[in-house]
């Protein structure tokens, strides 16, 4: 793969792959914990060769993508989400479309509900609405599944996470997707990007922050607010979740579909954990194609 491009924002310099025709209709695809932009790399063959153009940053903390001097370390997801529209508006793309898994699911929806105007259509993996804010009530299960998160806001959790984030994040990675059986070459080459040095300060704040146990940045007041409302979005979403997944149960997307105002459609894929791109990216570009084509408008 080619050398990443950069785009200046406020807060970060951010990297990405751009691939694709230029005058394609710009597909965003934003990744999320533990993982970098390499996870698109199997489903973006598919959307080039449909026409678009697809741009996949590496989120704040991760790979190359630097924060500049005085920017919080901050990694709660209305960042993220400032993130994205700041890297819209360096690239001059004034409406998109956006996949976004995990954190970038997460980060998804707070675009949707800050700038609808701006997005065509949403397809969210791993992750459904309303899952986002410390005030929501977890099953026993679903709580059990976030026992690195309850760890990450430990001294303990963030040593072991400082000292061994290889290890740990590859540990992650076979618990989360249990049928999956990735090469460790695939692994060790997202975990390059863990090696940024605000990777440990982000994570710890993403995961501290989305709990309320430590209180977001003001900075990200208004990004923060919007998710936080956990208002009807308005805009087209599509979301996939895989049935084995070891991370974010299925379960918590029952009932999303009141959160919108918008045609909302989830799909569960079988014999998939939480890295669906990763492990079923067939699947993925069968269903994410059609969404992006009944939802294309100009603009």
């Amino acid at each position: 793969m080619s050398e990443p491009a950069y785009a200046a924002t406020r807060d970060a310099r951010i990297a990405y792959y751009e691939r694709g025709p230029r005058d394609g209709p710009p597909v965003l695809l934003v990744h999320g914990f533990p993982d970098d932009a390499r996870t698109w790399d199997a489903l973006v063959p598919a959307l080039v060769a449909a026409g678009y153009r697809t741009i996949a940053p590496f989120v704040r903390g991760f790979g190359p993508t630097a924060l500049v001097d005085g920017a919080p370390r901050s990694g709660e997801i209305g960042a993220l989400a400032f993130d994205v529209l700041a890297l819209a508006d360096a690239l001059g793309l004034a409406r998109f479309d956006y996949v976004g898994h995990d954190w970038g699911a997460r980060a998804g929806y707070a675009v949707a509900a800050l700038a609808p105007q701006r997005v065509r259509s949403l397809c969210t993996l791993a992750v459904a609405y309303g899952t986002n804010v410390a005030a929501q009530r977890l099953s026993i299960a679903q709580a059990r599944a976030y026992w690195y998160q309850w760890y990450f806001a430990t001294p303990r959790g963030e040593a072991e996470l400082q000292a061994n984030r290889h290890a740990f994040c590859r540990a992650l990675w076979g618990y989360w997707a249990p049928g999956w059986r990735f090469g460790e070459a695939e692994y060790d080459a997202t975990a390059t990007s863990f090696a940024n040095p605000d990777f440990v300060p982000v994570v710890l704040s993403s995961y501290r922050q989305r709990w309320g146990f430590v209180p977001g940045d003001e900075r990200y007041a208004a990004e923060r607010a919007a998710l936080e409302a956990v208002p009807r979005l308005t805009v087209p979403t599509l979301t996939l979740m895989g049935r084995d997944d070891g991370a974010t149960l299925p379960a918590g997307a029952d009932g999303a579909a009141a959160y919108f105002a918008a045609p909302y459609r989830l799909q569960l894929v079988a014999d998939c954990g939480h890295f669906l791109q990763r492990e079923q990216p067939q699947a993925v570009a069968a269903a994410l194609l059609p969404h992006l084509r009944a939802h294309a408008v100009a603009g």
